[in-house]
């Protein structure tokens, strides 16, 4: 007859019976759940920044477009071959553009662009308006030479151009914009250049492409805050080229400045300070005096002002 076993031994071997059936159950229950926490905190790797929707272009042309509006037609294919939409259109269709340019910034929130030459600047303005009454926001609108009859700009417009010719009969339209609006807004009467007139006016190679360049980065610009902007009318000398600002923005002089240095500081001509401040090139500034400087459609990365030297 076998002796009883220790009860110790019974002991022992009953503990570790328990331990290995528990073990058995914890990684049968806590397996799948060690994996799915495993799973979850695995993180995915971030997807690219979305870009935001390239400007989409809406060009119309004046009356008898095809004969006299040609330069709106040469636009358009510069802006398509530089990779931007953009279409051109006869003004007596403006509202039911407008109607198809509210549902496709409704699909896709691209700023929108507006350009017209004499009844199309008109139509530009009126389009504008048909969008404020949709809360659409429109990038810039550009009229050149556009109709006397035209509008105001509506409150909704971003950034406001004309280029006109102050003395013709069948553009002349020396636009304002309707009260309260704090948008950037340009006026340039080019009425003491002769070789330009209302036929030729939308065809000038050197504002179709600064138009061109300013688009192609307008979804990128931002935005100065608004009330900083103030706005700008010039009659551009005969011998000036046109370079297009879309508002001014104050600087305050310091010791030693000039306006001719605060031109040569900015990059801008010197006409542009003394037309903008109502000052002769020769007029002394003093310390802290308000200083109205012109700002380009598409500031550089970094402008001479910005780097001035301390003192």
């Amino acid at each position: 007859m076998r002796s009883p076993r220790p009860v110790a031994a019974v002991v022992i071997r009953a503990a570790l019976s328990v331990c290995i059936l528990s073990a058995v159950c914890n990684l049968a229950i806590a397996g799948p759940v060690a994996r799915t926490t495993d799973a979850a905190a695995t993180v995915a790797p971030d997807a690219p920044p979305t870009a935001p929707p390239q400007a989409r272009v809406y060009l119309f042309r004046g009356a008898l477009g095809p004969i006299f509006s040609r330069g709106m037609d040469g636009l358009t294919k510069r802006l398509q071959k530089a990779g931007i939409r953009a279409d051109v259109y006869e003004f007596t269709i403006c509202r039911l553009i407008a109607d198809q340019a509210t549902r496709d910034f409704r699909d896709d929130g691209a700023p929108i662009v507006l350009i017209g030459h004499s009844m199309g600047g008109l139509c530009a303005l009126t389009f504008a308006g048909i969008l404020k009454s949709e809360n659409i926001p429109v990038s810039l609108v550009v009229t050149i030479d556009p109709a006397h009859a035209s509008p105001k700009v509506p409150l909704n417009v971003e950034r406001y151009i004309n280029i006109f010719l102050s003395d013709s009969v069948l553009g002349g339209g020396d636009v304002v914009a309707e009260q309260g609006y704090q948008g950037h807004y340009a006026s340039f009467d080019l009425k003491q250049h002769e070789e330009v007139t209302h036929i030729n006016i939308d065809k000038m190679d050197s504002v179709h492409e600064q138009l061109v360049t300013a688009i192609a980065q307008l979804a990128t610009t931002p935005l100065p805050a608004k009330g900083e902007s103030v706005p700008l009318r010039y009659v551009v000398p005969p011998d000036a080229p046109l370079e297009l600002w879309d508002s001014g923005t104050p600087q305050l002089a310091r010791s030693g400045d000039t306006l001719e240095r605060l031109a040569t500081l900015n990059g801008v001509p010197l006409w542009s300070l003394t037309q903008a401040n109502q000052y002769s090139d020769s007029a002394p500034l003093s310390v802290g005096q308000r200083i109205l400087v012109p700002r380009r459609l598409v500031p550089p990365v970094a402008t001479a002002a910005a780097s001035r030297p301390k003192r």
